[in-house]
């Protein structure tokens, strides 16, 4: 611990220091927290008021006054410091169900400080969480089954999992202050919203699913020991009697559910008061069971059962265990003759052939500690269902015929395995967040959660491995594997060891069940409506309403409805395996989450716990993945593909949150190696693709001018490769900050709408031509740079009196040729179709008159894979001289396309020599004579040659006649552009050429390459 030392230091303004000190005149923007009466707003005035200055002046001068600026708008380290101190938390549950139903004015009463300590608050709750109705019910027939190392090793894989989660768990818990939430607070807030929910979704209905087989116990231990006769369905004969059994557990299992729910929505409190008489009932029945077996060291209680051979009889279907009784000086059939044998007359007995073979037997079910029993329960024996329990070592004759009697014998119900045991055994070991889970009732929640935790499971883990080795030290073989007690009179197994009597076991462990299912009713509304309340699932959001106190009424109803599917299903064994899927997933998350953080070592991660390393966490992690899997594969795959679809779910149609989750720190930690990994080198031409740089205009309103711009470029990148949106704003960084957040946020929403995904980067220069090549220049990062940019047409540039929009606009094409980057211009971008039109036909002409790399031919390919121009067709134009062989020419041209693999027809326009024509020398007159005005204007006295004016504008007219001659119904075409003239007073001369070049072409995109090939014929 830190020790701070304070010194106090004399000053004549010390009477004033808790009028300063105090919150009220300081402004927290953050919080909200206004001024008292009469104090300046410093929102609107970040420096301090007349008023206040006066007030304050000795304080600042003497002490602070060169932060006396900071001090009006951020509180001082005093008052943050005193806030912090005075920072509880709150539990959501039965604290405001309590305070609900108090007065009004005890509601107004200031909370009380948490002041649970480890014992109270975390240690007893996971205890109580952990033991639960397995233990009672399940643990003999497992040990029975599996054999005592299979089950030492059960105990060992399932705890060991529970144990490193708690570990990781630990670390999470104790890297700041953890909220009322628990687990799905800890997975939200370390892994992100996405897994948070996904995780958080499993966690409450693996908590649901267990109040389903809470209940289903409770039912079990209520039909079978407590109130046999109370059944309503009973079974006409043997086969009919597991559906018999399973309707009884369906209605009454229901009619517990529904009472339960009602004592949940009523009185929570009471539920949370009663917590502590089940705890008690849970540590007195293992108690009993420990008193039991250090009994029957001296004294074993009398519990025999009955053999025929070496097969276990039902006992209560008998009084007697023999074949024959003596009343008075006669020897009549006993009744278990009479079971067995169709006609009671011993001289003609029509009876069971196993029956007659074999003897009938008596042994002690609790032979007791020192027997030696232990050693034939050392080793398992699996049964399948319908399987008669057999004792090995006694004496048996048997008969190769069909088994008769069926149900005068013990059976299996079930076909065991070990990964079956494995799944119906884990849920006896969760319960380990209960401490988490209860973080704001804690004093200290960072050193209770750790110590709480880690002993409650060192504690259970001792009591279920010494529990196996009494359970196979004391208990006949045949007994342990008897899952309801038939061979016992239908006496509890585990209730046969206890002592006094095995009541203590059946009355305990009936309230216990009861009580962990009404926890677990309590808490997974709670957790349903925490992760409704974070509104990251919209569908969810119903259930965050509750009543006025806090209740979670619509999420109890949900979990209510869940639960009965529970209940239907009807079978403790069936139950468990799902919810151990849910529990395993959540922990496999929290062991995922801690190993993020520490591998990260975000700045943020200084857990005051330190036993932890990622090593475990991912050993962790490992086997609650292979426990998923040995337990049930296929339910594994249904409670990940559940988690996958709410990961999907949240990431497309959830809130943003941002809580500086581990998920981004790794995606950083990525983007930043591959960063690495691409600085190496450019990219192949293989792997090639248009990564651009989209400069957009923005009016005076900070609108998109031309947003077509950005729907063409969603067109051709698909959401492919980078893509990078910028604009400039005209004026100085200091006083346009506000301006260029405006800007950026307009530009993002506009990329929203036209489903843009990439980047924005608004930039402010003296000079738009300025903040374009500084854009050009440092947009992008590493090797995740543009290499292409794709700009608007200046329209209007002729009738504009102001030069500056077409001289930037040949400005950034020398740039972007200075840069080596590919350019593209689409010119008249406001006939271009929108995402939701589709074109059923047409085509997508691309006149190729230049070799730029092959830029023009990998476009077109682009666009067509978007859903707008998949029906256009692709044409080719090529411009032959006098001196080529234009037929020579197509077929080079149709041979490269086929190696290229790109389907398109082929056409060569041969452009013969002809005389200039006087549209050539009209147009050629009115360049000049407007070029000569802006010299004029300039006073310029640069002349061009008129020779090569008329011969460049003789090119594009005769060009654009053969263009609008092909090309006059194309969808789109696209053209080289020209560069633009060295010497820069031919500048508007140029913008004549590319305007005579389009005219009278709909749509056209004027493409200009980087000078590297972006498209081969290799494979």
């Amino acid at each position: 611990m830190p020790h701070f030392t304070v010194v106090p230091v004399e000053d004549s303004a010390t009477s004033n220091y808790d009028s300063l000190e105090g919150i009220n005149w300081v402004d927290y923007r953050d919080t909200g927290q206004g001024g008292h009466p009469g104090h300046l707003d410093t929102e609107d005035s970040p420096f301090l008021s007349s008023a206040d200055a006066d007030r304050k002046t000795d304080f600042y001068d003497r002490n602070l006054a060169l932060f006396e600026e900071e001090l009006d708008i951020r509180p001082k380290v005093s008052s943050l410091l005193s806030r912090l101190v005075n920072y509880t938390n709150i539990t959501q549950g039965a604290r405001e169900h309590e305070e609900a139903e108090n007065t009004e004015t005890s509601r107004r009463k200031a909370p009380k400080s948490p002041n649970m300590g480890t014992l109270m608050g975390v240690y007893l709750p996971c205890l109580q969480n952990i033991f639960g109705v397995i233990l009672f019910l399940r643990l003999t027939w497992i040990v029975g089954t599996a054999g005592i190392v299979q089950s030492f090793l059960i105990v060992l894989m399932c705890c060991s999992c529970t144990m490193l989660t708690a570990i990781s768990m630990s670390a999470i818990a104790t890297n700041g202050v953890v909220p009322a939430g628990g687990a799905y607070f800890m997975i939200s807030r370390s892994l992100g919203a996405e897994f948070g929910g996904a995780v958080g979704i499993c966690f409450y209905l693996g908590t649901t699913f267990a109040a389903a087989m809470y209940i289903l116990g409770a039912i079990e231990i209520f039909l079978k020991y407590l109130v046999p006769q109370a059944a309503i369905f009973h079974a006409s004969d043997h086969h009919g009697g597991d559906s018999a059994i399973l309707n009884n557990m369906r209605v009454y299992g229901t009619i517990c559910l529904s009472l339960m729910a009602v004592v949940v929505f009523v009185g929570v409190k009471y539920v949370n008061k009663l917590a502590s008489l089940f705890l008690a009932c849970v540590i007195i029945s293992i108690v009993s069971i420990y008193a039991g077996a250090i009994k029957s060291v001296f004294q074993p209680p009398d519990f025999s059962i009955c053999m025929l051979g070496n097969r276990t009889l039902v006992r209560d279907q008998f009084d007697v265990c023999s074949k024959t009784v003596l009343e008075g000086n006669v020897t009549v059939p006993s009744q278990l003759w009479r079971n067995f044998c169709s006609s009671g007359n011993m001289s003609s007995p029509q009876c069971d052939d196993y029956f007659n073979q074999n003897n009938v037997t008596e042994i002690q079910g609790i032979p007791g500690l020192a027997s030696g029993i232990i050693r034939d329960n050392m080793w398992g024996d699996y049964l399948e269902k319908g399987q008669i329990l057999e004792k090995a070592g006694l004496p048996s004759v048997d008969v190769h015929r069909a088994v008769e009697s069926v149900g005068l014998y013990v059976s299996a119900d079930i076909a065991t395995s070990f990964t079956l045991l494995v799944g119906i055994f884990f849920p006896s070991a969760t319960g380990i967040m209960a401490g988490s889970n209860r973080s704001g009732d804690l004093k200290d929640a960072q050193k209770s959660i750790p110590i709480g935790t880690i002993l409650a499971i060192t504690t259970t883990t001792l009591v279920y491995f010494s529990s196996v080795v009494l359970f196979g030290a004391c208990i006949e073989g045949a007994v342990l594997r008897d899952k309801f007690g038939d061979a016992v009179s239908k006496n509890l197994v585990v209730g046969t060891l206890s002592w006094p009597s095995p009541w203590v076991i059946v009355i305990g462990s009936f309230f216990s069940t009861v009580g962990a299912g009404l926890q677990s009713l309590t808490g997974a509304p709670r957790l349903l409506q925490a992760i409704a309340k974070d509104n990251i699932i919209p569908f969810l959001r119903v259930f965050g309403h509750g009543k006025a106190n806090g209740e979670p009424t619509w999420a109890l109803l949900l979990t209510g409805l869940i639960a009965e599917l529970g209940i239907l299903i009807a079978s403790l064994d069936m139950v468990a395996p799902i919810l151990s899927m849910f529990f395993l997933m959540c922990y496999l998350f929290v062991n995922l989450a801690c190993a993020v953080q520490t591998l990260l070592r975000t700045p943020n991660w200084r857990p005051r716990f330190k036993y932890y390393h990622w090593a475990l966490s991912f050993l962790g992690m490992s086997m609650c993945l292979a426990l998923m899997f040995i337990s049930s594969w296929y339910y594994a795959i249904v409670a990940m593909c559940i988690a996958g679809m709410i990961y999907k779910y949240i990431e497309y149609q959830g809130a943003e949150k941002e809580w500086g989750d581990g998920i981004r720190g790794l995606s950083l930690s990525a983007a930043r190696y591959s960063l690495l990994r691409l600085e190496h080198g450019p990219p192949h031409t293989k792997n090639w693709r248009p990564q651009v740089l989209v400069l957009l205009k923005l009016d005076e309103d900070l609108h998109v001018k031309y947003p077509r711009l950005l729907t063409f470029v969603s067109q051709l990148k698909a959401g492919k490769g980078l893509t990078i949106v910028g604009s400039v704003i005209q004026g100085q960084f200091l006083d346009s900050y506000g301006e260029t957040q405006a800007s950026e946020q307009a530009v993002k929403n506009m990329m929203e709408i036209e489903r843009v995904k990439g980047f924005c980067q608004v930039v402010v220069a003296s000079k738009v031509r300025e903040g374009i090549a500084h854009l050009i220049q440092s947009c992008g990062l590493g090797g995740m740079k543009h290499n292409t940019v794709v700009m608007g047409w200046p329209y209007g540039w002729r009738q504009s009196e102001d030069p500056r929009a077409w001289k930037t606009f040949i400005n950034t094409v020398r740039c972007t040729t200075a840069a080596h980057l590919a350019l593209m211009v689409p010119k008249n971008v406001s006939f271009y179709p929108s995402n939701h039109e589709r074109f059923t036909e047409g085509t997508i002409d691309v006149w190729w008159i230049v070799h730029d790399g092959g830029m023009l031919m990998l476009l077109p390919f682009l666009l067509k894979q978007h859903k707008v121009w998949r029906k256009c067709k692709m044409r080719i134009f090529t411009v032959a001289q006098m001196d080529d062989n234009s037929i020579q020419m197509k077929k080079d041209l149709a041979t490269f396309l086929y190696q290229l693999r790109i389907e398109a027809e082929v056409e060569v326009v041969e452009m013969h020599d002809s005389d200039i024509s006087a549209y050539t020398y009209e147009r050629t007159l009115m360049m000049e004579q407007r070029s000569q005005m802006l010299r004029q204007m300039r006073l310029s006295s640069a002349e061009r040659e008129r020779e090569s004016n008329v011969r460049r504008m003789h090119t594009a007219v005769k060009l654009n006649e053969v263009i609008v001659n092909k090309s006059h119904d194309a969808r789109l075409v696209l053209l080289n552009m020209p560069g633009p003239p060295r010497n820069t007073d031919g500048d508007e001369n140029y913008m004549e050429f590319l305007e005579v070049l389009t005219e009278g072409l709909e749509r056209v995109l004027l493409v200009r390459g980087g000078g590297r090939e972006v498209i081969t014929i290799y494979s």
